[in-house]
């Protein structure tokens, strides 16, 4: 990782999301993180580092999807790599499950995901 990159990652305070997230501010990285509880995220990362944004957003809202978009290009002038962590699973036979809790997942895991797309793509083209 020698060039350094600005980088979006959702679902970042637990798994995957903050592996990735340490991993790439010990790369000198720059890292805009988002987790839908900002101090649960700022616990996690336990950092002040001057390349780490922490973010609260709510995914399935595209205000904040938003929001946290506009403050990683404010903070750090562009974004170069988006990875949308940000999900979960269900446990449970079809039958088990009520229709909120699949409704739930599928919003997170399929519109927050389009939701991220949408708001930072018109970013991403004015960079090519």
């Amino acid at each position: 990782m020698g060039i350094k990159k600005v980088w979006f990652v959702t679902g970042a305070s637990k798994g995957l999301g903050l592996s990735l997230v340490n991993q790439l501010l010990s790369a000198g990285q720059f890292v805009a993180a988002t987790s839908r509880n900002k101090d649960n995220l700022n616990a996690a990362v336990n950092t002040n580092a001057e390349n780490f944004l922490p973010l609260a957003a709510d995914l399935n809202d595209e205000l904040s999807v938003g929001q946290a978009i506009n403050a990683t290009i404010a903070m750090f002038g562009r974004i170069d790599v988006i990875i949308n962590n940000a999900g979960y699973g269900i446990g449970g036979s079809i039958e088990e499950l009520t229709d909120e809790e699949t409704r739930d997942s599928f919003n997170i895991n399929v519109f927050g995901t389009l939701n991220v797309i949408r708001k930072a793509i018109p970013y991403l083209r004015a960079q090519k």
